[in-house]
């Protein structure tokens, strides 16, 4: 069957994938499967339910909850009723709620649960026409996802013949989703996206996976992100079973659990897992404490185009002696894991590579639904350091400026009750401008090399890039993230916070005294130690990209104190503003 509609997926589920476990979530450390008929069956229900509550077409219906299966009957549902699904985080600010609640039109909310209602209810109270509250777990005092279901139930022979009508004639043009974007920058943007663009950009990676209806994968990124969301709908397209983590804090036992076969990531994800590997050195001693330094070093060796026979049989003897030792904590199974979001350090691709997690870049936006270009298992199209080939059906150029440009049936439909910034960003001839700067690897591979409204410019005139230093910068195992900074300034500098774990070992070995980690980072001995571990980088920059006078700081960058995007992307301008006195210190006696 041909499937032009996100909710076409259900029928060839059925048709094609019958299997008792499509989706699991995980409540109280148990596992609570479902079939394709509990999903087609519950989709549909709630569909009645919907119309049955009053809901018309075109109706928007807010999501606000952590992943599981119903998000995924709710969003069926939507989209059989001709609603309009807008799913948002659950960590936005109030700021953010109270903007993206009344600009969405929302008729009805459904809320994760207990927490939620705590957070977002009392806010709503101060809305003209907030919308109608419903929770996917019981609350007192709310009405629930149940519920709805059962409404949709009893309300079923009333309702059957027009879902029916809408499947045989909703046109795939049609608006499915309006996604906020998280953005590093201003109030979050509504961003239309149709069936089609949806549809588009879930098979053109399909036909690209090297996993089938045998597999199992485990998902933990926001599915209200365009990126999960996506891969969720790749995954059902292809009868892949999709299991929900619990928490993020149990990513590892999960996959581990259910033997999964892959999952989706952000760089800062498998960063914090490169981390912990490297730091596991440490815990070895005598010669396995060798062979793992030499494990950890013949993984950078690693590469998909090719590798030597040395390296082959090298690599045959690491991966007895230590990779497989890796993957037995998550499961023991080779993985395929995606990654996108932000530039990844190509020596993680490297290492999770060798040890049989192989790790594949790609490239896109919440406008371009998501994926413009990804590397290619499927067909072995890989380089590692790019994004990958540009999917097939989408155009790709670069701009005279270095902006990448794209345009196709992937593209949105535009801001929602914003048609003159969507004129800024799609120009006359349909071309999409990303924002982001980038080039071509041997006329195939895209390659990112920063994002244009962040590349600033020197006082002396020359032009710096910082995402291409900050990951040189994070390659320290000292570092944990890092801003770059020097915009009208002589030099460029930084403002590092340290993996303070690691600082802490490196300071007992030397014999450091302190009293907490805010003395940690003044002493002069850390403060030359990291100086080092930047000179390290220096190096390998050109003279005016070098980094001077590195300020440390141990505040934790993350998405709820506005450090960073929901996607954990740096919020610079934010950061700016916080650490204005720092920078005032670093340009103090700039001459």
């Amino acid at each position: 069957m041909e499937v032009t509609r996100t909710f076409d997926i259900l029928a060839q589920l059925k048709e094609l994938y019958p299997k008792q476990d499509i989706l699991a979530g995980k409540k109280e450390g148990k596992w609570i499967k479902y079939s394709v008929d509990d999903y087609i069956q519950n989709a549909y229900h709630l569909a009645y339910g919907f119309l049955e509550l009053g809901l018309q077409p075109d109706d928007k219906v807010i999501t606000a909850s952590h992943n599981c299966p119903q998000w995924n009957f709710i969003d069926m549902g939507l989209t059989l009723a001709g609603l309009v699904h807008v799913p948002i985080y659950v960590t936005l600010s109030p700021e953010d709620y109270l903007h993206i609640i009344p600009h969405s039109d929302a008729k009805l909310i459904f809320l994760g649960g207990e927490s939620m209602t705590k957070k977002l209810c009392p806010l709503m109270d101060s809305l003209t026409n907030p919308p109608q509250v419903y929770t996917i777990d019981p609350v007192p005092g709310y009405r629930s996802l149940a519920e709805t279901t059962a409404i949709g139930v009893a309300a079923k022979e009333k309702w059957e013949a027009q879902i029916a009508r809408n499947v045989a004639t909703i046109d795939p043009e049609t608006i499915a989703s309006i996604i906020y974007t998280s953005g590093t920058t201003g109030m979050p943007k509504g961003v239309m996206l149709s069936h089609r663009a949806l549809v588009f950009e879930f098979i053109g990676t399909a036909v690209q996976q090297i996993r089938d209806y045998r597999h199992k994968m485990l998902s933990f990124l926001p599915l209200c992100h365009i990126y999960e969301r996506s891969m969720n709908y790749e995954y059902q397209y292809l009868g892949i079973s999709t299991y929900y983590a619990e928490n993020m804090g149990t990513i590892a036992s999960d996959l581990h659990d259910i033997q999964a076969d892959g999952f989706c990531a952000v760089p800062r994800v498998l960063e914090m897992m490169f981390q912990k590997i490297e730091a596991a050195e440490k815990e070895q001693k005598g010669i396995a404490r060798k062979i793992y330094h030499w494990a950890l070093h013949l993984a950078q060796r690693f590469n998909y185009e090719h590798n030597n026979l040395w390296y082959r049989i090298q690599h045959f003897f690491a991966e007895k002696l230590v990779y497989v030792k890796w993957r037995e904590k998550l499961g023991g199974k080779e993985m395929l894991v995606v990654t996108g979001g932000s530039s990844i350090q190509p020596r993680i691709i490297r290492l999770f590579s060798a040890a049989k997690l192989y790790i594949f870049e790609g490239y896109g936006m919440t406008e371009t639904a998501p994926v413009i270009a990804v590397n290619n298992p499927k067909e072995h199209i890989i380089k590692i350091g790019t994004v990958g080939k540009v999917m097939d059906g989408t155009e790709v150029k670069i701009a005279e400026d270095g902006e990448i440009l794209t345009r196709g049936p992937h593209l949105m439909s535009g801001y929602y009750k914003d048609p003159e910034y969507t004129k800024e960003v799609i120009d006359t001839e349909g071309w999409f401008h990303t924002g982001d700067v980038g080039r071509f690897v041997d006329d195939i591979f895209l390659q990112i090399t920063d994002r244009k409204k962040e590349i600033f410019k020197l006082s002396s005139g020359k032009y710096v890039a910082p995402q291409v230093i900050e990951n040189k910068l994070k390659e320290s195992s000292f570092v944990e993230n890092v801003m770059v900074i020097g915009e009208n300034h002589k030099t460029a500098s930084a403002i590092i916070v340290p993996d303070l774990p690691t600082l802490r070992s490196w300071a007992k070995e030397q014999g450091l005294s302190y009293t907490d980690d805010h003395s940690l980072i003044l002493l002069p001995e850390v403060i030359k130690h990291i100086t080092n571990e930047v000179e390290k980088t220096n190096k390998s920059l050109a003279f005016h990209e070098q980094i001077r006078k590195p300020k440390l700081s141990i505040d934790e960058w993350t998405p709820v104190n506005g450090f960073l995007s929901q996607t954990l992307k740096l919020k610079r301008n934010v950061l700016i503003r916080h650490y204005a006195d720092l920078i005032n210190e670093i340009y103090r006696h700039e001459d």
